[in-house]
């Protein structure tokens, strides 16, 4: 075998390694026989919502089970035909094997960060929120860059992307925009992005200086019925309001809109479809979503001190560099992982940015860091 199958050959196991540790491989077979017998309990459907949870969990298991195996035993067919080919001579054998292996890797190095996906709430739907900062009419057009590169993300991940709300901005872009984003691991991915972005680039607006401009982004889980928010109606008001969007589909001029202050807070959510009723129940639902994220956050609180420790510019701070001019990079701050490609990134490239951000241990080091030190 070439010495650059073998390390592909290499990397991909290494990649089943981590997963399998990820998953608890070691017990998995025993856990799933254990939820097997519990599935056979007559009394099972007794409460609903356990019951709903354990074959959630339960699927989860064999889904991973089954994942882990497929590329175990895809790994192992692909490196007998690689043998094979070689003791018979036959180049176009070894030659489909390697392609297959490549292909693998990519597969099996995308299974392993997604098993990092392992938080109460990243499979869940989530909410992002755009808001312009401060400098004008730069932050609302940079902020609609920020609108432009989250929804293709969202789209070539075959996610589902829906207006909440949108405030366009007094001369171009916008000055905040809400979406909610559903698919498996959208709040996984994207919690990540929360905090502050910053562009520098030379103004298009005529001014033909070099300016720097902020954008912040939010993200938090939609909350399922399996999570109780409790919210006390005294804690609440609720207003509602014209709203008029910047065009086409977004246009809303009926006093439909609706925005909910949650008072021991200071938490502000809006919702401006067409129905006062639905807007009611959306901007509900992001309120609770909102909450659950402060308590993930509460208990997360030594993980942000551990990364602050090291110099990681934390949740709700500048995370993210995009710079256009004088040169081209996009740099994260946190993880120091970078590159050239803004166009691509600013098209909505950005796993590499959000594996990166998700390989990095609750110490705020990178996995290449950790693993040099075992």
């Amino acid at each position: 075998m070439r010495a650059e199958t073998q390390n592909l050959v290499d990397a991909i196991r290494k990649s089943l390694a981590l997963l399998g540790q990820r998953m608890g491989l070691e017990t998995a077979d025993h856990r799933l026989e254990e939820f097997n017998a519990r599935v056979e309990d007559p009394n099972l459907w007794d409460d609903p919502a356990a019951a709903q949870k354990l074959m959630r969990e339960r699927q989860m298991l064999v889904d991973s089970l089954d994942t882990y195996n497929g590329l175990a035993q895809e790994l192992e067919d692909n490196v007998e035909l690689i043998e094979l080919g070689e003791a018979e001579g036959d180049a176009e054998v070894v030659s489909e094997a390697e392609a297959a292996l490549k292909v693998l890797a990519e597969r099996a190095a995308e299974k392993e960060l997604e098993a990092l996906l392992d938080g109460e709430a990243d499979a869940n739907d989530t909410f992002l929120e755009i808001n312009a900062g401060a400098g004008g009419t730069e932050a609302c057009d940079w902020a609609q860059m920020l609108q432009r590169m989250y929804v293709r993300w969202a789209e070539k991940r075959g996610f589902k992307v829906e207006l909440q709300s949108e405030e366009p901005g007094t001369e171009a872009g916008i000055k905040s925009v809400a979406y909610k984003i559903s698919g498996h691991n959208a709040y996984g991915w994207l919690k990540s992005e929360s905090g502050v972005h910053r562009l520098v680039r030379i103004s298009p607006f005529g001014k033909g200086t070099r300016e720097t401009s902020f954008a912040s982004v939010w993200v938090y889980p939609v909350v399922d019925d399996n999570i109780e928010i409790e919210v006390n109606p005294a804690d609440i008001r609720i207003d509602t309001y014209r709203s008029s969007g910047a065009g086409g589909q977004h246009v809303n001029t009926t006093d439909s809109a609706v925005r909910i202050t949650h008072m021991p807070t200071g938490i502000v959510v809006t919702s401006s479809e067409k129905s006062q009723h639905q807007n009611r129940d959306i901007a509900m639902k992001a309120l609770k979503s909102r909450l659950y994220q402060m308590e993930l956050d509460r208990r997360n609180e030594a993980i942000n001190e551990a990364h602050a420790a090291k110099g990681s510019a934390g949740w709700g701070n500048q995370i993210r560099s995009y710079v256009l001019q004088p040169y081209q990079m996009v740099k994260d701050l946190r993880t120091n992982h970078e590159t050239s490609d803004t166009s691509g990134v600013l098209d909505g490239d950005l796993d590499s940015f959000m594996a990166a951000t998700l390989a990095m241990d609750v110490a705020g080091k990178s996995r290449s860091e950790a693993q040099a030190e075992d």
